[in-house]
């Protein structure tokens, strides 16, 4: 389970009660939030979520091991699959859109602008893929931007992303600090960096900020938390539109609510999330999700990362019950818009 491989990777970095000592950003780029001294950086010079910082013990990793799922026998007779819509007549359509891929990939397009986020078109080590993609990778062409949230091998794919380039040598690749130290032994594309709270410098009247999320980041046992993680605003054309990226719960999501107050949409993630108690620090679960939107005063609401990879305890289908219920109870202030694989959403 993948899941359970980065979670071993993630004790051989140094343990301890993590406090900030510095704040870091890239200097060449506008800060956007008033006050911000930068990205937190702990006592090891690792990037940190102050609020609440990640924090595993081997006692956790091991209970989640050999923990008794509840949900175990509704999981193996779950089989429900999520939809997927074989059709790329919309690639060609110049229509602002979003589509969804599968896990945390979207096609993203504003006034002819073609974005990629978190392009993952194959398969994990050890974890099975259960949805197809919606159109074959090759296909994506005349990319302006490929957006990366973080280092996590199910959101950076190295594969994914070496095709994008061959087939789109001029897109720019957007990341969080220090991750172009990775990608750029990759793809010769151009890579932009930014910490939490700064706007990339664009050549599109569009503007992108690079946001915080409650999570973390490593590619080896090695490397825990060196590359930023985080999620992204995009704007054009008075177009708003959130990805959270991965995230537990936290505060920044009111905080971005208030900085961005008119966003159209916003794609939050609400799987990979039992159990709670362990997974909570880094994935949100559909009332979780929920809150988030919330918080955020956002107009629609599309979830994302279920459906694709199983790599929680929560049986794969739970996620959009659970949201649907709680579109039904009026839970949810705005609209809930669940999209199959390949549907197009008009922005």
């Amino acid at each position: 389970m993948l899941t359970i491989l980065l979670f071993l990777k993630w004790l051989f970095r140094k343990r301890g009660k993590y406090i900030v000592k510095a704040y870091t950003s890239n200097p060449e780029l506008a800060t956007i939030k008033p006050g911000w001294k930068g990205t937190p950086q702990d006592q090891n010079g690792l990037f940190i979520y102050e609020e609440n910082p990640t924090i595993i013990s081997i006692r956790a990793v091991l209970k989640f091991m050999f923990h008794k799922n509840p949900q175990r026998q509704i999981k193996k007779t779950d089989t429900w699959r999520i939809s997927v819509r074989k059709n790329e007549d919309w690639l060609d359509d110049p229509g602002d859109k979003i589509v969804w891929l599968g896990h945390a990939s979207f096609f993203i397009q504003l006034s002819g602008v073609r974005l990629l986020i978190d392009p993952m078109f194959g398969k994990l080590p050890i974890v099975k893929r259960y949805s197809a993609l919606p159109v074959p990778p090759d296909k994506f062409l005349n990319i302006d931007y490929i957006l990366i949230s973080h280092a996590h091998y199910d959101h950076c794919d190295k594969k994914s992303i070496k095709l994008l380039s061959a087939n789109n040598p001029n897109a720019k690749i957007l990341v969080g600090l220090k991750l172009d130290q990775l990608i750029s032994k990759w793809v010769k594309n151009p890579i932009l960096t930014a910490g939490w709270y700064q706007q990339y410098q664009l050549d599109h009247k569009l503007t992108i900020s690079f946001l915080p999320s409650r999570h973390w980041a490593n590619r080896n046992p090695f490397d825990g938390n060196t590359t930023l993680w985080g999620s992204f605003m995009i704007q054009f054309a008075g177009r708003c539109i959130y990805f959270g990226g991965d995230s537990g719960r936290g505060s920044h999501f009111k905080t971005i609510g208030t900085l961005f107050p008119k966003t159209d949409v916003a794609l939050i993630g609400a799987g990979a999330y039992a159990p709670g108690w362990f997974m909570g620090q880094h994935h949100q679960d559909p009332y979780d999700a929920v809150n988030a939107f919330n918080a955020m005063g956002a107009q629609t609401m599309i979830p994302f990362h279920y459906g694709t990879f199983d790599s929680a305890d929560e049986p794969m289908s739970e996620p959009e019950i659970i949201l649907n219920q709680l579109n039904e109870k009026g839970s949810i202030n705005g609209d809930l818009k669940i999209l199959e694989l390949g549907e197009v959403f008009t922005v």
